[in-house]
């Protein structure tokens, strides 16, 4: 059975964007894979943090997946820091990393782009995000579109820690979703939902309650043509609606293009709004039995031993083919 890994940071309330994205596919996903789904708080430190909002907000998130249909029989759901291996191969990794490339990554740039003070794991942190990865021999990594250049990278690290040292790291391969992957803000439909986004408006949180959700969606921008067509390049505020309408139906686009023919933004708003509102409400009451429970941290001690299990071994095996530490006699 091949491995995926995935990992998202805890610095906020996942979107619909989040959810249709990553959290739905990777339910299915357990089911064919070994899966490992993992906080990575100690990536979110690469910018300031709030240490109760973080600690506030990576139990959320862990409830998040569960509430969602992430199965701990089938899959280990575990915080990055609470598995040391992490830290370890990320320090090993950034020895095998150069400056120059790290320089070159799109979110550096765009995260230090006009700062007089950086963080230096805001440069570092690739190599963090590579180790996360090697460590559990993934063959494949779910990401969106604008993760592919790390994933590029991690295999650039692979491939020249195995030839400088031992052939130990599994090399692998993106997998970026063919539908639902990119949703996009409400109000710059441009632009990907992101849960930053210093407009409210333009983006749907999974934990929204109803009215919110179908305020958030009656004032999404859309266009002055007024019918309900699909045309992501001249017409991407309608475009945006449909292909989350489609993502939480599951009724094709043609299909709902075809049923609101004739048709205004109004109904076509609300009922969308209905279909989103439907979507979560199950999730947002499992989110609700966990978030204080024991059985949610019962679940994160079980991942994190199984995580910490596997990851030591790979973390032997790197140190053992860069000559550190001892040769332990038994």
């Amino acid at each position: 059975m091949k491995t995926i890994f995935s990992g998202i940071q805890p610095s906020g309330t996942l979107t619909i964007g989040n959810y249709l994205g990553a959290l739905r596919h990777f339910v299915d996903l357990q089911n064919e894979y070994n899966c490992y789904f993992c906080i990575v708080d100690e990536h979110a430190v690469t910018v300031p943090q709030d240490r109760l909002e973080l600690r506030k907000n990576i139990r959320s998130l862990a409830a998040l997946y569960l509430a969602s249909g992430i199965d701990p029989d089938k899959s280990t759901l575990f915080i990055q820091s609470e598995v040391s291996a992490h830290t370890q191969l990320g320090w090993i990794l950034q020895c095998v990393a150069y400056i120059g490339e790290l320089e070159r990554m799109t979110q550096f740039k765009d995260k230090s782009e006009g700062k007089e003070a950086v963080s230096a794991g805001l440069l570092t942190y690739p190599p963090l995000m590579a180790s996360d990865i090697l460590l559990y021999n993934t063959d494949e990594v779910p990401v969106g579109d604008d993760q592919k250049q790390h994933i590029e990278l991690t295999r650039d690290l692979a491939e020249r820690f195995n030839r400088k040292y031992n052939d130990i790291f599994t090399i692998p391969e993106a997998r970026i979703p063919k539908v639902g992957a990119r949703i996009m803000s409400l109000q710059t439909p441009t632009k990907k939902m992101s849960k930053s986004d210093e407009n409210q408006k333009a983006t749907i949180f999974m934990l929204d309650d109803p009215k919110k959700i179908e305020k958030k969606i009656k004032s999404a921008v859309t266009d002055s043509v007024g019918t309900i067509e699909y045309d992501k390049e001249n017409r991407p505020g309608i475009s945006n609606l449909l292909t989350i309408y489609s993502s939480f139906s599951g009724e094709s686009i043609d299909a709902i293009v075809e049923k609101y023919a004739g048709k205004g933004y109004g109904d076509f708003k609300q009922d969308l709004a209905e279909v989103v509102v439907n979507a979560l409400a199950p999730i947002q009451a499992r989110y609700q039995e966990l978030i204080e429970s024991e059985e949610l941290d019962e679940v994160l001690d079980l991942g994190a031993d199984k995580a910490q299990a596997q990851a030591s071994k790979m973390l032997r095996k790197a140190k053992k083919a860069m000559g550190l530490g001892r040769v332990r006699k038994k």
